[in-house]
């Protein structure tokens, strides 16, 4: 029996997908998430082989609670489900090691074959998600990246250079590269413009 875990914030849609897929003999969801932190909170507590988990979730994106699970060594085997393309995410999915990347809206039946495929060894994608993702790269590096997040979250450049050990001027610059390579003018759109993107 493989044991799954629905982290899915759209409570109709996490019962209707727990309700079909507790239907299949080999399948049995042992537990339900409305958000992030909840999810990770379920899955290390009850460590089930597969997680089908939303991207954009309330607390914690699906992807942050992937990031966090492999740092944390938990073995689940993780299938983001999104109805985005969005270049960027595809790319953090892959880095943070989840085994499948599915549209929403395919048929219970594909994703109980994923979920299958997935325990075998397999990564499952969708081709609309992987084309998708191709569009365009990520420009920032990895503490650009960091930055932002922190900027998106209400910091201040002082609070940013404090929390990482940077000067206050190499924190400035770091965001002004960042407008730049963004083509923006403001920390704000460069945050908006990032999410969107699926760059953080």
């Amino acid at each position: 029996m493989i044991r799954i875990v629905i982290a899915e914030d759209q409570r109709l849609l996490r019962g209707a997908m727990a309700s079909l897929l507790e239907l299949e003999d080999d399948i049995e969801v042992a537990g339900e998430a409305g958000d992030g932190a909840e999810a990770l909170a379920l899955i290390e507590r009850i460590q089930p082989e597969v997680c089908l988990m939303d991207i954009e979730m309330p607390l914690m994106s699906g992807l942050e609670v992937a990031e966090l699970l492999r740092e944390r060594g938990v073995p689940t085997k993780i299938i983001i489900l999104t109805t985005f393309a969005r270049p960027g995410y595809f790319e953090r999915g892959v880095k943070a090691g989840i085994q499948g990347y599915l549209l929403k809206d395919e048929p219970v039946d594909k994703l109980a074959d994923a979920i299958r495929r997935v325990m075998q060894g397999h990564r499952e994608v969708s081709p609309e998600l992987v084309f998708g993702s191709l569009r365009e790269e990520n420009p920032l590096s990895e503490r650009e990246r960091e930055i932002l997040k922190l900027a998106g979250k209400g910091q201040s450049a002082g609070d940013i250079a404090s929390g990482l050990h940077l000067s206050y001027g190499t924190v400035r610059n770091y965001i002004s590269e960042i407008l730049s390579k963004l083509e923006v003018k403001s920390r704000i759109e460069a945050v908006r413009l990032a999410e969107e993107k699926g760059w953080i």
